[in-house]
């Protein structure tokens, strides 16, 4: 998504805007050791089970599942280049950038009765045989339908704002849209985006993860009923294999919280009503 040949923003000005450190932009970047995809696909297994564990347990649960011998330090270094962090409450959790502005939590009293009133997005790591790489979704909150999404290979913003963008294209706007505090939703290119539209900016607040409950019921789902039972290879065998799970998510699959219907079903021919979170 960066232009180098743009003579109006330079790429300096272009990584900034996306969020992309312009170090990485230059350099190739270095693909993980073969142990190092294996630790972090046994953190991607233990955190989808118990989100609210830290770097010290990671390093305890890798030992007791498979008697992975590690320093505390590389967990952290993995956590955050597989961009997870511990839910609960603590200092500077969805670690913003510090040059975005942060917006308020909107939706603590707001009763979400129809489509579009509210969507949300997130960022979570696929792990594949051969490597890893992100996925992320744009979320209708009434019906929990899967808008559009998008994989990337890097934690830069412009793959979330290219599914924001369809999702606009597709369904039109929100009134409100929820995201953490990471920067490739607090950056001025996913920001910017939803000004444009007139969308209101809602954040979630630190160490609240209920506050995007439906994104992270989500994840688990992705991750039990396809990625872990698939074993994709590539990134390619991903992309292919997700489109067929979303499609199944969205057209087939019987949701408890939506009174054993679809999310299609509830997004094409909702009636006023909450379904529980």
């Amino acid at each position: 998504m960066i232009e180098p040949e743009n003579k109006t923003i330079s790429v300096r000005r272009q990584c900034d805007l996306l969020s992309f450190r312009r170090s990485a932009f230059y350099r190739k970047s270095k693909p993980a050791s073969r142990s190092d995809v294996r630790v972090m696909n046994l953190l991607d297994e233990i955190y989808t089970r118990r989100p609210f564990y830290g770097s010290r347990r990671m390093r305890i649960e890798l030992f007791k599942m498979e008697g992975i011998r590690i320093n505390r330090k590389r967990v952290q270094r993995l956590m955050r280049l597989m961009g997870l962090e511990a839910i609960y409450p603590k200092p500077n959790l969805s670690r913003p950038n510090q040059a975005h502005r942060i917006y308020p939590y909107l939706l603590r009293s707001i009763a979400v009765t129809q489509r579009n009133l509210v969507w949300a997005s997130d960022i979570t790591y696929i792990r594949t045989t051969s490597g890893f790489v992100y996925l992320t979704v744009i979320l209708d909150w009434f019906s929990r339908k899967v808008l559009s999404w998008r994989l990337s290979n890097t934690l830069d913003a412009s793959f979330c704002v290219e599914a924001l963008q369809e999702a606009l294209l597709r369904y039109g706007a929100p009134e409100i849209f929820n995201t953490d505090q990471g920067i490739q939703f607090t950056s001025e290119a996913f920001t910017g985006v939803l000004i444009e539209h007139g969308i209101q900016i809602s954040m979630d607040g630190k160490g609240r993860a209920l506050d995007n409950v439906f994104v992270e019921r989500l994840w688990r789902s992705v991750k039990y009923e396809d990625i872990y039972i698939r074993g994709y290879e590539t990134m390619k065998e991903v992309k292919t294999g997700l489109r067929e799970y979303f499609r199944f998510y969205n057209e087939e699959r019987f949701h408890q919280g939506l009174d054993e219907r679809t999310p299609d079903d509830v997004y094409f021919n909702h009636t006023a009503e909450t379904y529980a979170a």
